[in-house]
């Protein structure tokens, strides 16, 4: 990606040190103790302009939220997006948002086994020649570093408008023993879902009409025994559903 960024971003970056992670090695393991409490902390990786983490924080705030970005100008523009989102509270500062300049390539380096409760992977590149798959974000190598870093309640969530990618990634998930959850091949189909939080990239693409592919993976050993007990719930209210005479 390029991007042509303003001057002085940077300086703009170290003059957010509440909001902004520089350094987030640096908080490694200590990553609760920075936001003050001991809430579940999910992570987006690629958060791009920051839309999603911003209204995420925004909307859940019994939740901690960090956006992973490697380009400093995406930084710097989810900044202003997170304290935009905030000002109609009248508050300066998201308590419980922090945006990090990091690469995921790195992310064991970030954070501790462990010690993240979700994983948000939103429109990631598709990186659609075969040479490049290792590259993207739900291949193998990657899905190990989230499975290492989240806790028994962990989960991973993917959307992407790519096809390709999200066939690449059912088999990845697949691959490496993975349970699938909620898988959509076209998330707005009966009209925008009020749940749903959309990124920048949605919001364009769901105006083009164009089909959103979403899945939730369960990683943690308690959301596993949560989707056996829901699956088990739903089965027993059909097999005791009365028969409908024709």
């Amino acid at each position: 990606m390029r991007l042509r960024g303003r001057k002085g971003i940077r300086e703009s970056l170290e003059a957010q040190k509440e909001l902004v992670i520089l350094d987030p090695k640096e908080y490694k393991g200590k990553w609760a103790s920075l936001f003050g409490n001991d809430h579940p902390i999910h992570v987006e990786f690629g958060m791009g302009k920051g839309q999603f983490i911003s209204q995420m924080s925004y909307k859940n705030t019994d939740v901690n939220f960090i956006g992973i970005d490697m380009y400093d100008e995406l930084v710097r523009r989810a900044s202003e997006k997170a304290l935009h989102a905030w000002s109609e509270r009248n508050i300066d500062l998201p308590p419980n948002l922090r945006l990090a300049l990091a690469n995921v390539e790195f992310a064991e380096e970030v954070f501790e086994v462990g010690e993240l409760e979700r994983v948000y992977l939103n429109f990631s590149d598709p990186w659609p020649k075969a040479k490049h798959a290792r590259r993207r974000l739900t291949h193998p190598r990657f899905l190990e570093k989230y499975v290492s870093l989240l806790n028994s309640n962990g989960e991973i969530h993917l959307k992407t408008d790519s096809q390709s990618l999200f066939e690449f990634s059912l088999n990845s998930f697949a691959d490496v023993g993975l349970q699938m959850s909620n898988i959509s091949l076209n998330l707005h189909r009966e009209g925008i879902q009020e749940w749903n939080v959309m990124t920048e990239y949605e919001s364009k693409f769901v105006g083009k009409g164009m089909d959103i592919h979403r899945c939730e993976v369960l990683v943690g050993e308690h959301s596993l025994q949560r989707y056996q007990e829901d699956r088990l719930k739903k089965y027993r209210l059909q097999e005791n559903k009365p028969d409908i005479e024709s």
